[in-house]
């Protein structure tokens, strides 16, 4: 496959003046809030450039990450020649580049919901996470030279419109200082949510919903259950569907009820968030009584997995309501 979307026009499409002044903003508080609590990035070992990266430490490794340095994503798998040429590349360079960019490597057969939420067709792909923003860097083997060209872009844009200057690397540091957080008193469901965690690393998915929802016994409004709560049970529901035989009974059957929602997770898990909402929402139209309001519930059940806070969500609140009333 031959490398493409080499060029970093796709910033000032993904970052129009707006967001791009929200995300910087929101990368200054973060570091602000760092270093009021002394938990700055400090200085990291050369080691610490390049990290692995799952769905569970997402969140912290990279969209944490990205509002202290740009951090770029390589999506490889084992089986993949290609990536077995472009990973060691993106290393070294890494290393070379001496801070100024973090690597995270994403195992695309442990991570499927990245790559789907990614919206990944092949691989190697290399994106890279600027202040929370997102952007498709290059999919394919790429030559260094390439490679360098639009790595320099990256970092280039990264410190003017973001403020990110990259990391400090002191290579008498040791391995893995960087990413040791502050030590801090345990919350009291601490364990119960690690617990959880682990269970969803080893596809144990119903110990996951059980940790989750003892935590929310105790504690309903615990945002990171009520969070992995709905990821969980939403992963658990498409495991052993075949994906070809849910979208054409949706097609054929567009009131039957479970098939859309079945339909719509599906959408969820493979990234086409506005699809399954508006699947959803349409179908409530269709619907009244008890298929009406069971629809309704799984709809409030994907807004749970995407964030309440998402534009996305908001958007088909405000559609469901319409559709309702």
């Amino acid at each position: 496959m031959q490398p493409r979307n080499m060029s970093m026009s796709g910033v000032v499409d993904l970052a129009a003046v707006k967001a791009a002044q929200e995300a910087k903003a929101k990368a200054e508080q973060a570091r602000a809030q760092a270093a009021r609590q002394g938990g700055g990035p400090g200085a990291v070992s050369p080691a610490d450039l390049v990290i692995d990266v799952s769905e569970s430490t997402f969140e912290r490794d990279v969209l944490q990450r990205s509002t202290e340095v740009p951090v770029v994503i390589d999506f490889w798998a084992e089986w993949c020649q290609p990536c077995k040429q472009l990973s060691p590349v993106l290393e070294r360079l890494a290393v070379e580049y001496n801070g100024r960019f973090l690597l995270a490597k994403i195992d695309v057969d442990a991570n499927q919901m990245l790559m789907q939420q990614f919206g990944i067709q092949g691989i190697p792909a290399v994106f890279a996470v600027v202040a929370g923003q997102a952007l498709p860097l290059f999919q394919g083997a790429a030559g260094e030279a390439q490679i360098r060209q639009t790595l320099d872009q990256l970092v280039t844009v990264a410190e003017q419109r973001f403020g990110l200057t990259g990391l400090t690397v002191d290579p008498e540091a040791d391995p893995g200082g960087a990413q040791a957080a502050p030590s801090r008193p345990a919350g009291p469901y601490d364990a119960l949510l690690e617990a959880a965690v682990q269970a969803l690393d080893s596809g144990d998915l119903g110990g996951a919903i059980q940790a989750y929802k003892n935590v929310l016994n105790e504690d309903p409004a615990n945002e990171e259950a009520k969070l992995g709560l709905a990821q969980a049970e939403l992963l658990q529901r498409v495991q052993g569907l075949d994906p070809q035989q849910v979208r054409k009974d949706a097609a054929e059957r567009p009131d039957d009820v479970p098939a859309q929602i079945a339909a719509a997770d599906l959408d969820l898990v493979g990234g086409h968030v506005e699809d399954a909402f508006g699947r959803l929402i349409e179908t409530v139209r269709r619907t009244a009584g008890d298929d009406r309001d069971t629809v309704r519930v799984r709809l409030l059940e994907l807004f749970e997995v995407v964030g309440a806070e998402d534009p996305r969500v908001i958007a088909a609140r405000r559609a469901l309501a319409r559709a309702l009333f």
